[in-house]
Order: C-alpha cells, then sequence, then structure tokens
C-alpha cells in the first residue's frame, strides 16, 4: 500500500512539498540556538547591508531536507543520480560550512566545487553531447562535453553565491529559477528532477519566513547558497542534456537552448559578469570584495531589501517569459543581440543610479559640514 502510494506522482508532489517546507521551517530555529549559544553569528563588516550579528548556516537545514527529499522519491530516480547527487552536495556542505565558520580561499573553494562536479558527472545522463546548431556547433568531443559541464557549473555556482548579498534576493531568484525548471521537467515527464525543483521552493518558502523577520532573522550562508547553487547547475545540465525532441513541448528551437539557460539565470549572470569587468578594470582581482554588486547599488540608492529583492525577481521573470517566447520565432544571432543590448542596458542604468546616488550622498555632507 505505502509502496503504491509513494509511486503515486500527485501524492509525492504534495507531499515532497509540504514536507520540504516543514522540515527547514522547523529546523531552522534549532540551527539558530546552536549559532547563538556559540556565539558564531555573522558579524556585519563595511561591506555588509546588516546592522547587527545574526545567525547564518540555514543551508544546514536544505541539505537536511534535500537528503531526505531524495530518499522518498527515489522511485523516480530513472538516471540513477540519486547517489551521485548525495555525494556531490555532502561535498558542497563541507566548504559552505568551512567558509561560514573561518573564510574559505577561492581556490580551496572552487577545487571542491570541482570535485563535486565530477562526481557528478559519473552519471551519463547528464553529459551534453551537442550544441544543435548554436554558433554552427553541434557534435561535440566528449573531453570538451566534460570541460564545459565543468566550466558552466562552476560560473553558476559561483554567480548564485555572489548574489546572496541581502535580505530574500537568493531566495527569490532561486524560487524563479526553480519554478522554471519545475516546468520545464514536468512538460517533457523528467518527474525526478521536478520533484528536486518543488523540494527547494518549498524549503525556500520555509526559509523566507525567517530571512524577512525581525525578530529571528538567519542567513543562509555560503553553505545554503553554495548547496542551491550547485543544484541549480544539476538542473541546467539536465536541461542541456536532455533530448532535444522534449523543445517541442515549449517550441524552443534547439540551437536557443542555451540563450534560454542563459534568460533563465539572468539576474546572477549578470552580476558576475558585470562585478568581475568593473574588478578588472579597475586592476583588481575578480575575487575582491566590494559594493558594487547590483542589489547593494539598488539599496544604497534608497530600496529596501525586500523592494530590491522583488524587483529584481520580477525582471528575471519578465525576461525568461519574454526569451521563451522569442526562441521559437528568432534564431540564436538575433537572440544574442538582444540579450547584449538588455545586458548594456542594464549596465548604464545601474551605473546612473550609482552616480545619482554618489552625488546625493556627497550633497548631504557638505551640507552636514
Amino acid at each position: 500500500m505505502l509502496k503504491e502510494l509513494m509511486s503515486d506522482l500527485t501524492v509525492v508532489t504534495v507531499l515532497t512539498l509540504i514536507n520540504s517546507f516543514l522540515l527547514v521551517y522547523f529546523i531552522i530555529p534549532k540551527i539558530s540556538w546552536i549559532i547563538e549559544s556559540r556565539n558564531l553569528q555573522d558579524k556585519p563588516n563595511g561591506r555588509s547591508s546588516h546592522t547587527a550579528s545574526t545567525p547564518t548556516m540555514a543551508g544546514i537545514a536544505f541539505f537536511l531536507t534535500l537528503i531526505i527529499t531524495v530518499f522518498f522519491i527515489q522511485k523516480f530516480d530513472t538516471d540513477a543520480v540519486g547517489l551521485h547527487l548525495i555525494a556531490s552536495i555532502t561535498l558542497i556542505l563541507m566548504v559552505g560550512v568551512k567558509d561560514d565558520l573561518v573564510v574559505s580561499t577561492p581556490k580551496a573553494k572552487i577545487v571542491v566545487e570541482i570535485l563535486a562536479i565530477v562526481f557528478l558527472l559519473f552519471s551519463e545522463e547528464l553529459l551534453i553531447d551537442s550544441f544543435h546548431g548554436f554558433l554552427g556547433i553541434y557534435e561535440i568531443p566528449t573531453t570538451l562535453s566534460y570541460a564545459f559541464n565543468i566550466l558552466m557549473m562552476l560560473t553558476i555556482i559561483n554567480a548564485f553565491n555572489l548574489i546572496d548579498g541581502i535580505d530574500g534576493l537568493a531566495s527569490v531568484i532561486a524560487i524563479i529559477i526553480f519554478s522554471v525548471f519545475s516546468l520545464v521537467f514536468y512538460a517533457t515527464t523528467y518527474y525526478y528532477y521536478f520533484l528536486i525543483c518543488l523540494s527547494f521552493i518549498g524549503m525556500l518558502l520555509a526559509y523566507l519566513d525567517y530571512n524577512f523577520s525581525n525578530t529571528k532573522k538567519i542567513f543562509m550562508g555560503d553553505t545554503g547558497s553554495l548547496i542551491i547553487g550547485f543544484c541549480i547547475a544539476f538542473c541546467a545540465l539536465k536541461y542541456l542534456a536532455m533530448d532535444v525532441s522534449n523543445f517541442s513541448h515549449f517550441t524552443i528551437q534547439p540551437q536557443n537552448e542555451l540563450l534560454v539557460l542563459a534568460a533563465i539565470l539572468w539576474i546572477p549572470l549578470f552580476d558576475l559578469l558585470r562585478v568581475i569587468a568593473i574588478r578588472l578594470y579597475h586592476k583588481k582581482s575578480p575575487f575582491y570584495p566590494d559594493r558594487n554588486h547590483s542589489h547593494h547599488i539598488l539599496i544604497d540608492a534608497g530600496l529596501s531589501h525586500y523592494e530590491a529583492a522583488m524587483l529584481m525577481g520580477f525582471l528575471n521573470y519578465v525576461l525568461v517569459i519574454i526569451i521563451i517566447w522569442l526562441s521559437a520565432y528568432w534564431n540564436y544571432m538575433e537572440l544574442i543581440a538582444l540579450l547584449m543590448t538588455l545586458f548594456t542596458a542594464g549596465v548604464l542604468i545601474l551605473y546612473m543610479i550609482k552616480k545619482k546616488t554618489l552625488l546625493k550622498n556627497k550633497q548631504k555632507q557638505d551640507l552636514i559640514n
């Protein structure tokens, strides 16, 4: 009876969402209590958008919930990737906890991330073997496929890690990304990946209640952002590795699949590329910490954390809808031109906002003096 029940997609879908929400909701207070009792709170510094010491490492709740979810949905794991995912996420958890406690070097984080990705790539179902005509490229050699997979996942993991700078932003963006992936996987009958996405949506909805709270606030920390970023990259990998016939469900031209993925991940990728370009322009390391992130500029301009998170989430969702719609009619060159135009416009708008904020602050300082 129980076996039959857990094979019913509708039942498992409802249980996955509710279970993930409740587990995170009830585990987080325990994590907060441990962090506070051991005085391990995140203390504000010059780059911080908060002013008080705050508990962190809510990502541990995500890890525990994901392990339980993977156990209960194994019936749908037709690709047999569950064990690979658990092994990889365990490594990500380790480097995340270390970074939250004592700070890891960028090199150490990347080495562990690459190792976690390699564990995942033992599953042949996740290998990308064709770009389906994007930039005129079709079949790609196995060696280049592995290299591309590793580079793409590293980019996504660290791009997502970088947007976790204000309350709610990382969670809102992740909910949007997982919701889009969940629709894709449900429509293409990849139910295991659909349930993974649904689990994260449940987790993040529960976490937002704490993250936006003034009395019980907790941060997900690198522990959380790295786990979420890794699982987003995991979903992106499966999306690109799907049989090309699946794109007919959305009338997406196969040559545009990478550009649709870029739209899904727009906010993290936009911020990563923009910040790295600014740091290199000023002859600084790409890993140099600063307050040039998009969310910092919006906060400094007067938006609340909630307003900035919702605005950026809304823009991401709108772009996804537009690009998916256009991908049925436009070729990849036309979509690249549109995305480059939007990227340039975004950079200029943020530059003008920052310039206006600096001028306003200077005028206030002159009045005080």
